[in-house]
């Protein structure tokens, strides 16, 4: 596996940005998409619970303790306040997910100004992600094939990025979005193709916005306790296509055959990527074969 640094940049033209990394589908930090925003100053964790504290949330615990789901359930329920104390005392594998702060108190979504670097930015549907430190995400790719704007707020996270065409490799379950391959604790006897993967990885600090091209795989850790904000940004119309088909037909299909064949729609879905697994290592070995001679 190779990992290659992911480029900090600023004070791009919305052209410059589209040649260099929309249409190279290039992953990038961008220092200066949020410079504007109050949230940048007023943020913090007593902040938010003077002004949401008494919120019931619901937290999730590792991804990876149900990986034949789409998402983990939640493991337990507790106010917003009691759970920002609980990150900011320890690290702790619960995190919040997709837990939308910024619908239920409008006026902290008021505190972000969003630099207009691409078109089609979604700025109206912003989605806020808080983790403690030690905390993961699966290694996954986004359903609905939009661009992500990723920016941090608080504390740091470690993010390691993928093409889509490495999805073989990562062991992706057929009819879902995320692999089975361990990214935290690599072992390569388990996972061979995993040594085969090419892809970047950085770590993003506060203010700072990492840009995911549609289709990105991203594992992302939790340095410390944290939160950040996340807008998508319409992709190509082929990607959008694919997109739409994934959330209609493909979950759908997903969940039904979950229901009826159980277990072993799951022990199917293990086995097929194995063998696409296998297959694209042989691929890649005939290839480099090739080259060699």
């Amino acid at each position: 596996m190779k990992l290659q640094p992911v480029l900090k940049v600023e004070g791009l033209t919305k052209q410059e940005f589209t040649e260099r990394f929309i249409k190279t589908k290039t992953p990038v930090i961008l220092k200066d998409f949020v410079k504007d925003s109050p949230a940048l100053d007023i943020w913090n964790y007593d902040y938010f619970k003077e002004v949401a504290g008494d919120l019931v949330v619901p937290v999730h615990g590792s991804e990876n303790a149900h990986p034949d789901m789409v998402k983990s359930a939640p493991i337990a329920k507790m106010k917003f306040g009691e759970y920002l104390d609980l990150i900011q005392s320890q690290p702790t594998e619960s995190r919040l997910f997709l837990f939308n702060l910024l619908i239920e108190k409008p006026e902290i979504r008021k505190q972000l100004i969003f630099n207009k670097i691409a078109d089609n930015i979604l700025t109206w549907l912003p989605l806020m992600f808080f983790g403690g430190g030690g905390s993961s995400t699966r290694n996954h790719f986004d359903i609905d094939m939009s661009h992500v704007f990723l920016t941090q707020f608080h504390g740091e996270k470690k993010v390691t990025l993928f093409p889509n065409q490495s999805s073989n490799l990562l062991y992706k379950l057929p009819y879902n979005f995320h692999g089975i391959g361990d990214m935290r604790n690599l072992d390569f006897e388990k996972f061979p193709a995993l040594q085969y993967a090419n892809g970047w990885e950085c770590t993003i600090k506060f203010g700072e916005t990492l840009f995911m091209p549609s289709g990105y795989w991203h594992y992302i850790q939790y340095l410390t306790g944290g939160y950040s904000v996340s807008v998508r940004a319409l992709s190509s119309a082929r990607d959008r296509v694919v997109g739409f088909s994934n959330l209609v037909f493909t979950r759908n299909f997903d969940n039904a055959m979950r229901k009826i064949l159980k277990e072993k729609w799951y022990n199917y879905k293990v086995k097929e990527a194995y063998t696409r697994a296998d297959k694209a290592i042989r691929k890649i070995e005939r290839k480099d074969h090739l080259l060699e001679r």
